[in-house]
């Protein structure tokens, strides 16, 4: 309906997040167009004219009442419709051994994958700065950290966004469905050169993930890293 003006969508969880960003859409275009009918409406029907004198009015309390509660039970309709689709984003991340480590820091993404060890943080690490690749059809945790202030781990076209704080590691997930090389830029303001933050991912088939692998981790497909327990 409204993707034409949308990034693509290569993500497994894009679907339920566009749909929802449409249903909120509509809801807000037919309330704009309404307000604005009744406003022209009003400035046509209470226009200055001769021999008529303004007037003291209360109000019409069963209206207000009316345009109160509406409001609220269209936030707490919108509310249960997105308690799935944030479960199943934030709160069930899929198992996987692919886990690759992003640190923030002004103004670059530093992207480690693990070595022969399976751990982050030793000396085996593979550190990229500005690009990440994975391969696609596979559930890829990030693990994000900051070294300085806040920024914004976003990828559009995979329909994720997520802080990364000074201090916290915060896990995130994706399972991108289709072989590309998509914009990645910092979608928080986080100093004077924050414009110039951004790096890109490159999805790859699996074959061709293998092969890069191969050529640039030195030691072959990283190893899987060992599971750690969400912090955030």
């Amino acid at each position: 309906m409204l993707n034409w003006w949308l990034p693509e969508n290569v993500s497994s969880f894009g679907g339920e997040i566009d749909w929802l960003f449409h249903l909120i859409y509509a809801i807000t275009a037919i309330t704009g167009i309404l307000v604005f009918v009744c406003l022209i409406a009003f400035l046509v029907m209470y226009r200055d004219r001769p021999g008529r004198r303004a007037r003291y009015t209360h109000g019409n309390t069963t209206l207000e009442i009316v345009w109160t509660i509406v409001p609220a039970l269209i936030l707490v309709i919108l509310t249960f419709l997105s308690v799935p689709a944030w479960s199943k984003i934030k709160m069930s991340m899929p198992a996987t051994d692919f886990v690759v480590q992003v640190t923030a820091k002004q103004f670059n993404w530093q992207v480690s994958y693990p070595g022969p060890d399976g751990k982050f943080g030793t000396d085996d690490d593979k550190m990229f700065l500005d690009e990440m690749h994975v391969p696609a059809g596979k559930p890829i945790r990030v693990v994000l950290k900051s070294q300085d202030v806040i920024h914004s781990f976003f990828v559009p076209s995979f329909r994720i966004k997520q802080d990364a704080v000074p201090g916290r590691e915060i896990q995130a997930w994706f399972d991108a469905t289709k072989p590309g090389k998509y914009e990645w830029p910092c979608a928080e303001l986080c100093g004077f050169g924050h414009s110039g933050m951004k790096g890109w991912v490159y999805v790859h088939t699996p074959a061709d993930y293998e092969k890069w692998a191969a050529e640039n981790l030195k030691s072959g497909v990283a190893a899987p890293a060992q599971e750690e327990k969400p912090k955030s």
